[in-house]
């Protein structure tokens, strides 16, 4: 199972926008805040493994 992670770029109402941290010209990934963090702000370092995501320091 691949572990990516993502740096929040911009939070719009009920989503966030997240960009892979390992991949400099990568799109942005629209995301529902439902399954995010409650934590999260825009900078915010997450980190997608199993489905889930976690904020990391």
């Amino acid at each position: 199972m691949e572990i990516w992670n993502y740096l929040v770029e911009k939070i719009d109402g009920d989503y966030a926008y997240l960009r892979r941290t390992d991949i400099p010209d990568n799109d942005l990934k629209l995301v529902a805040r439902a399954i995010l963090p409650a934590e999260i702000s825009e900078g915010t370092c997450l980190k997608y493994e199993l489905f889930e995501y976690t904020i990391i320091e």
